[in-house]
């Protein structure tokens, strides 16, 4: 009889495990959502566009954030397949645009450096298409409640998310500062370079005004005939 009950435990326990293994390999596929993620120069005075073919009815988000460059801003706008902006903004650091698509065809959005002269940016955006499948099979239809596992596997998918913004927030975060301490470092070793060429003209020129008070002066000779 104890044997009986340990062999039914171990299945038991096979039984879980293979099921929880289930589960993680549905949330793993469910964190791979469609989407392109892309960091490109934009020169000065220049337009950027991306272009993306699209069913109807299916949902996409855009975010972008300038990282370097200017006031850190851009003009961006979305058009659908029949050319109407769905979306515009100007001189914008950073954004986000859902939206759902009304018609099939090629969407394009593009962003714009064309109102600076002398500013070269660095843009970086995701394009995230499609609805985010569901973490486990069923489960808007499901009448049940989760089970421990289910619900332990759906706190660590949303916390996994949590995860992965917070890095794309930080790494963004740290190329602008990176990007500031640089520049901050160009600006101060050109101003070091500049002093230092101040203070060694300076310090020539002293040298030649000392010099000048200490050098004997020979008066001209005049002859006086008697």
């Amino acid at each position: 009889q104890e044997r009986g009950w340990s062999s039914g435990m171990r299945a038991g326990m096979r039984a879980g495990m293979r099921a929880g293994m289930r589960v993680l390999a549905v949330l793993l596929c469910a964190l791979r959502a469609g989407g392109t993620e892309l960091t490109f120069e934009l020169p000065d005075s220049a337009k950027q566009c991306f272009h993306q073919e699209l069913e109807r009815g299916l949902k996409f988000t855009l975010d972008y954030q300038v990282i370097t460059g200017g006031h850190y801003d851009v003009d961006c706008y979305v058009e659908d397949p029949n050319g109407r902006t769905i979306y515009k903004e100007t001189k914008k650091q950073y954004d986000s645009f859902p939206h759902r698509t009304e018609v099939k065809g090629v969407y394009t959005f593009c962003f714009s450096n064309e109102f600076s002269t002398f500013s070269h940016k660095t843009v970086y955006f995701d394009f995230q298409v499609g609805d985010e499948p569901p973490i486990l099979p069923d489960m808007s239809n499901r009448v049940t409640a989760l089970t421990q596992m289910e619900s332990a596997c759906v706190t660590i998918h949303e916390a996994l998310n949590t995860v992965i913004d917070s890095q794309t927030h930080y790494r963004l975060r740290e190329a602008q500062d990176r990007s500031r301490a640089e520049d901050l470092n160009g600006r101060v070793s050109y101003w070091s370079v500049g002093e230092t060429l101040i203070l060694f003209v300076v310090s020539i020129g002293q040298v030649m005004l000392l010099k000048s008070f200490f050098t004997e002066k020979r008066p001209g000779s005049s002859g006086t005939s008697t």
